[in-house]
């Protein structure tokens, strides 16, 4: 468990739940989410530093919407309801929630009456048509507080909500109407972080350099004498989880590189030189690739996929683990970069499975090795910060994420050699042209657009991925007055920061016409070209 103190935000079912425990993050403030049916519970035996209700779909009225006893809200820690969070708040001591007339969604303007003395309004100036674009506010919702509970105040409001912010500042209770989270609120973050530090007196020590050094610490006491099998793809997150662990246990550390045939073109060659090289780290290369994809043979669901996949790693890596014991003496733990999405989209208490990830939900019931999972709890960013503390170079920290079951992801229906020829091929085309597009930018402007853009402000300016995929479809062309009948390639570019929501890239027209004619002349079996143009959600950021 990490030894920091923090937030719990509380999760009633909104659709910014994890944007919020962002949020306190980048405020350098440690939080964790919490199901609102666990919340009594846990309160009763913890004292977090404050809390936030986050909102949600039900009305407070409704049968069977979430409820808390007005008994927590007598403990004395701090309680920030946004929206649903502040109408729980108001209903459940006495207060009115009702349906307006004039329900409000998107952006709104903000008239702060009574935020002069209000902790949370703290040095955020509201007041008048002065405070110019930082009086709007986004709003999202179907019910309101009509009339706030005994004690509490209006701080602000706007034309069709007559309490867009309430408050019991005595008993160190506040809500929201409107959603300081995002970004559209543009002093939202200004709010949150009043509420974390004037009102819950957070210290602000959760950190990346601090977070590195107690897990190092950590995992240093719990594996003493003990020995690691890390699952190194030469992504993000195992590559930064390996070398936290190595700098932890140094050669208790044995890396297992399974080649299971699903990588990017040369991907394979380049884990064993840089890690094996540049880390000085104890790595073997499996080369699993017939296995991997006859276990695949005429499997087209792509759950399945992922299910054979994560079960067929941890098979290679526990007969690895018997190797190791007769060669070193044994293998207790194994060392995986789970992160925080992966554990939110596999599903979590009440949460729907969105997919599940190899490292999470593909794990089978019987494996014997018990597992270290030191990046649990981080976003992607915070992962590669870490990795920035640890010295890893740039632009590995900064590489675009990879699926731990690679291609077979991107390639719909059954996984062929074939198939993936295409996608590899087709995919280092992709590369090729971006990276040439970016080194003329540079030449002419001195910066790059996208891919392969790191440090300040790289989750700004850096499309987060960018590859080909392999629809199950085939469509008839002509090329050289004969007939074809050839795969489609699609091309999927998106911006993000943690990979929880993300919009599609726009590339230049000029390097899409340059990759779709060299993909169609250069790659056997392509006639047809396409270019996703659709954000998560609705749908993910990889294909299946």
């Amino acid at each position: 468990m990490v030894d920091f103190n923090g937030i719990w935000v509380v999760d009633f079912g909104g659709q910014y739940n994890q944007l919020i425990a962002r949020r306190v993050r980048e405020a350098n403030v440690y939080c964790e989410i919490v199901p609102w049916f666990k919340y009594a519970d846990r309160l009763s035996g913890e004292r977090p530093e404050g809390v936030i209700f986050t909102g949600g779909p039900a009305s407070v009225y409704e049968a069977g919407a979430p409820m808390l006893p007005a008994a927590v809200f007598e403990a004395g820690v701090p309680v920030l309801g946004i929206c649903y969070g502040a109408q729980l708040m108001a209903h459940a001591l006495g207060g009115k929630v009702a349906s307006p007339d004039y329900k409000e969604y998107g952006r709104v303007r903000l008239h702060a009456d009574a935020v002069g003395d209000s902790l949370i309004f703290k040095g955020i100036p509201l007041g008048g048509e002065a405070s110019g674009e930082r009086g709007y506010c986004w709003m999202s919702h179907t019910d309101y507080v009509e009339r706030p509970p005994e004690g509490f105040r209006v701080t602000s409001r706007t034309d069709n909500c007559p309490s867009a912010s309430i408050e019991d500042a005595g008993r160190l209770l506040y809500g929201t109407q409107f959603h300081p989270e995002v970004h559209h609120t543009p002093f939202g973050q200004e709010l949150l972080k009043n509420f974390l530090y004037e009102v819950c007196g957070c210290k602000g020590d959760w950190t990346m350099a601090n977070f590195a050094k107690s897990k190092i610490g950590e995992i240093r006491e719990a594996l003493k004498g003990k020995k690691a099998l890390c699952a190194l793809s030469g992504g993000v997150d195992s590559s930064v989880a390996a070398v936290l662990t190595h700098k932890a246990i140094g050669d208790g550390l044995t890396c297992v590189f399974v080649d299971h045939g699903l990588l990017r073109k040369g991907e394979g060659d380049q884990v064993m030189e840089v890690y094996g090289k540049r880390f000085n780290m104890k790595i073997k290369r499996v080369d699993a690739q017939e296995r991997f994809l006859g276990k695949l043979k005429g499997v087209d669901d792509p759950e399945r996929k992922r299910k054979i996949i994560g079960e067929e790693f941890i098979r290679v890596f526990e007969e690895e683990a018997r190797r190791l014991k007769d060669e070193e003496g044994g293998v207790d733990f194994l060392l995986q970069g789970t992160i925080y999405p992966d554990v939110v989209e596999s599903g979590s208490g009440e949460a729907a499975v969105i997919k599940s990830h190899h490292n999470v939900g593909g794990l089978p019931d019987d494996m014997d090795l018990e597992l270290l999972e030191p990046l649990r709890l981080l976003f992607k960013d915070e992962v590669r910060k870490v990795g920035e503390e640890l010295g890893i170079a740039p632009e590995l920290v900064w590489r675009q994420p990879f699926p731990g079951p690679g291609l077979a992801i991107r390639c719909l229906g059954e996984v062929t050699p074939e198939k993936l020829r295409i996608i590899r091929e087709s995919d280092a085309i992709l590369r090729e042209e971006i990276d040439a597009y970016n080194e003329a930018l540079f030449a002419r402007t001195g910066k790059r657009d996208y891919g392969a853009a790191y440090g300040e402000n790289a989750a700004e300016r850096a499309v987060w991925q960018y590859f080909t995929v392999l629809p199950n479809i085939r469509s008839v062309g002509v090329m050289g007055d004969f007939r074809t009948y050839d795969y489609t390639v699609g091309i999927r570019a998106v911006t993000s920061v943690d990979g929880m929501t993300s919009d599609w890239a726009r590339l230049p027209y000029e390097t899409l016409e340059r990759v779709s004619n060299r993909i169609v002349n250069e790659v056997d079996g392509v006639n047809r070209i396409v270019y996703d143009i659709t954000s998560k959600p609705p749908s993910t950021i990889e294909w299946e």
